[in-house]
């Protein structure tokens, strides 16, 4: 992919949820909440502090994360739906 973020961005894509409940029953799309995790695509140089050094990101691209309900922005690319956010909005990664 010929993407990449800049500033303190990151590209994401969201995991997909399960289909089926534990008890068996199956989720229609309209019925499901956007999943909060995903993992990151790529990542954009760092923020800029205030003497104008660049701060290298925590985040690697393949991280597994965590981001809130409202998080990032929503953008197609190459017929993919993926999302665009700042490090801050990362809550956590997964191990």
């Amino acid at each position: 992919m010929a993407f990449r973020p800049l500033g303190d961005r990151v590209l994401v894509r969201r995991v997909e949820e399960e289909e089926k409940t534990k008890g068996g029953i199956i989720i229609p799309d309209t019925a499901k909440e956007k999943p909060q995790e995903g993992k990151v695509i790529a990542v954009g140089p760092g923020a800029r502090d205030e003497n104008g050094r660049v701060q290298p990101l925590d985040l690697k691209a393949g991280d597994r994360i965590l981001f809130g309900k409202w998080s990032g922005s929503e953008i197609k690319l190459e017929g993919e739906d993926l999302l665009i956010m700042k490090e801050s909005d990362v809550l956590g990664v997964l191990d």
